[in-house]
């Protein structure tokens, strides 16, 4: 960078990344839901033998002969993998595997062995020269834009309307192929246009981006949005946002540290998906912790209120041991369901009804154990400790009319009785 701001070349490459990740997040993202990503890796690498023989025939890398060797070697890659799961008994994973390692060493072996008369070289395949997309250019309009940029362009645009097109079909078909299948939709077809798409988009993005690049843009951006939203074109939107942000900051970062362009974008893409594993409001590992955290307050603030009216009935005596009880003694005095005594801590009023539905979802779970259950009167209080926590207003009737909470529990003690302002628990 200058005074003026970034030079005109990083620019350039910079757009073409991120003209290039846009087109494969959108692709991705119908491969990921479909969980067809596998599929999708092995086609952005064995559409190689297609773009050799191409480009042998006299085809000029990214030009229509070339995209067309693409989908050939695309749809030769799903035939070779269904003929080994359905034919060989082989399983459809290992399939894949077989199929997509055989035809990309097919097309290194090309590559090598004919480098003298096509231009594509080995590492350029597997890495990009996404740091020389800016030089090699086409005149349009007066102008001079970077081929790769105006090719991933296309294909972007190209790919946008025919998801368009068939958005209804393909959300059909991504979430119950059966009954798409069922309905007239036609699934089989969607799948060959998704991986001609695939393979379209992985042309597009070979010269520039190279294999390792173009699988992490297919894969990671849409597999990061389906943790973080919940609705397809949301996930599609979010992931061309991440395949672009990262794309952008990868080149960035990669221009500055002098290292491959390609290979930083994957890293950067790697530590999104982290991210969003981390942080997911729904499923993400922060989230997951949070609710144990929050589970395990509040059943300790249930067991404090349980022990006190146990206490009060004269079947224990408890109190809160430790940190934890202690802050939750306090937690409920300061929200006035105890309060303290001379002797201790005492319920309130409030606190009563609280505790006094926590001791009936015992007790009733006890009761329904012992009279559906063949365990020991010993083993009966271990499993209603725990599912005392979980039992809403709905369930409590239902065991209540099933077993009567007025004969008591199998220890004879007092199942009491449902309270107005007893706790609205998960029925």
């Amino acid at each position: 960078m200058n005074g003026a701001g970034i030079d005109p070349l990083h620019a350039w490459n910079i757009a073409t990344a991120m003209v290039v990740a846009a087109g494969c997040a959108l692709v991705g993202s119908l491969l990921v839901v479909r969980r067809m990503s596998l599929l999708g890796d092995a086609i952005s690498h064995a559409v190689l033998p297609g773009i050799v023989l191409a480009v042998m025939a006299g085809s000029r890398p990214g030009g229509l002969g070339v995209m067309v060797g693409a989908v050939a070697a695309a749809i030769v890659t799903a035939w070779l993998s269904a003929g080994l799961a359905a034919g060989a008994g082989v399983a459809e994973d290992a399939g894949t595997g077989v199929a997509f390692t055989t035809l990309f060493a097919l097309g290194v072996v090309l590559v090598s062995a004919f480098a003298a008369r096509i231009d594509l070289d080995a590492a350029c395949v597997l890495y990009g020269e996404l740091e020389l997309a800016a030089f090699d250019t086409v005149s349009l309009a007066g102008w001079e834009v970077p081929r790769g940029f105006l090719t991933g362009t296309l294909v972007l645009a190209g790919v946008a309307a025919a998801a368009l097109a068939t958005w209804k079909e393909q959300v059909f078909a991504a979430f119950d192929p059966a009954a798409a299948q069922a309905a007239g939709v036609p699934v089989t077809i969607l799948s060959v246009g998704l991986l001609a798409a695939t393979a379209v988009t992985t042309v597009a993005g070979f010269g520039v981006a190279g294999a390792v690049l173009v699988v992490a843009l297919l894969v990671v951006p849409a597999a990061a949005a389906e943790l973080l939203v919940d609705r397809l074109h949301r996930v599609v939107a979010l992931a061309a946002v991440i395949g672009m942000a990262a794309a952008a900051m990868g080149y960035v970062a990669a221009w500055q540290l002098d290292t491959s362009a390609a290979g930083m974008i994957a890293v950067v893409l790697g530590g999104c998906y982290l991210l969003a594993a981390l942080f997911a409001p729904g499923d993400g590992l922060v989230a997951r912790l949070v609710a144990v955290m929050l589970l395990r307050w509040r059943v300790v603030r249930e067991d404090f209120l349980a022990a006190l009216w146990r206490q009060a009935e004269g079947t224990v005596i408890a109190g809160p041991r430790g940190v934890l009880p202690t802050l939750a003694a306090v937690s409920l005095a300061a929200e006035g369901a105890v309060e303290r005594t001379a002797g201790g801590w005492r319920l309130t009023a409030a606190g009563r009804g609280h505790a006094e539905t926590i001791v009936r979802s015992h007790r009733l779970w006890e009761a329904w154990l012992g009279r559906n259950v063949e365990l020991p009167l010993d083993h009966l209080h271990p499993p209603a400790e725990w599912v005392e926590h979980h039992i809403g207003r709905d369930v409590r009737a239902r065991l209540a009319a099933e077993v009567g909470d007025r004969t008591g529990d199998p220890h004879g003690r007092v199942i009491p009785p449902e309270s107005p302002a007893g706790r609205e628990g998960p029925a």
